[in-house]
């Protein structure tokens, strides 16, 4: 896989992808339009971000590039590349339980904040790694 060039963009299947982490300056496309529902992306070397409707989705430090992004109330799937380990916050349902596999190895049980925040990281080299966390319950 590579980059996303257009920093955010709509698959075929419906999922998501977004983010540059080879990018020297900080870029952003903002009211990017889904089923109604807006999203803004920004990414560079330092920093990639989604939100939906103001609210943060995905952050990762450095960036990174995310390929095939869902989130349903059972499950957040998505692949991602960068050239080191990345810190990774999602903002998903609050007070949750979830198994956190990457590359479909059980990693961790991890559980959201009362606002729903989730913080892991993931040793990136260039190579797309899938990380999935289901909920548990």
């Amino acid at each position: 896989m590579a980059v996303i060039t257009e920093i955010i963009r709509l698959n075929e299947d419906g999922t998501l992808s977004f983010g540059n982490y080879d990018l020297e300056v900080k870029t952003k496309v903002n009211d990017f339009e889904v089923d109604g529902r807006f999203y803004k992306a920004k990414s560079f070397y330092e920093v990639t971000k989604l939100k939906k409707d103001g609210a943060l989705v995905y952050e990762s430090l450095p960036g990174t590039a995310v390929h095939h992004f869902v989130v349903t109330d059972d499950i957040v799937r998505f692949e991602v590349e960068g050239n080191k380990m990345a810190q990774i916050t999602l903002e998903i349902q609050p007070n949750t339980e979830y198994k956190l596999l990457i590359e479909d190895v059980l990693v961790d049980h991890v559980k959201t904040s009362s606002t729903g925040k989730v913080v892991f990281s993931v040793e990136l080299n260039h190579e797309p790694k899938s990380v999935v966390l289901k909920r548990i319950g």
